[in-house]
């Protein structure tokens, strides 16, 4: 497989998750009248997000080492940015999991915050989209 089919599914990857989190920002809405549901409902979404930003880093990974890309500034960004995004969302499946969310406020400040968490994500997720295509039109050299 060569280096462009490589990055061509990293990229895929990078757009379907980007996908997967804007579809994630709707789940505190659909499941507002259900806190057991908004409960299984976040532990589904935690196992798929990490297995598709685990899919995204892992298809980067084979990327830069088949094709001898090196361990550039952007590079390192990115194993950067995937550690921070999975702390986060592990760290947000935590608090989901053991919440007494059939309480009517931690529901609510749940909620809010699984929004607030979702568009932090899709933030970092678009900001290094931007840095990369920068990069690729040579306008950052990094």
């Amino acid at each position: 497989m060569e280096v462009t089919q490589m990055l061509a599914t990293h990229s895929f990857l990078i757009n379907a998750f980007l996908g997967f989190l804007l579809g994630g920002l709707l789940l505190p809405f659909v499941t507002a009248k259900s806190p057991a549901g908004f409960k299984k409902a976040s532990f589904i979404y935690t196992m798929m997000f990490q297995a598709i930003i685990t899919m995204v880093a892992f298809a980067g990974l084979v990327a830069v080492f088949t094709g001898d890309l090196g361990w550039s500034l952007t590079t390192i960004l990115m194993v950067v940015l995937w550690a921070i995004m999975m702390y986060i969302e592990i760290q947000k499946h935590k608090v989901i999991k053991i919440a007494n969310v059939q309480n009517a406020q931690t529901h609510k400040v749940l909620r809010g915050a699984s929004v607030k968490i979702s568009l932090v994500q899709i933030f970092l997720l678009a900001i290094m989209m931007g840095i990369m295509m920068l990069k690729a039109q040579g306008t950052v050299n990094l």
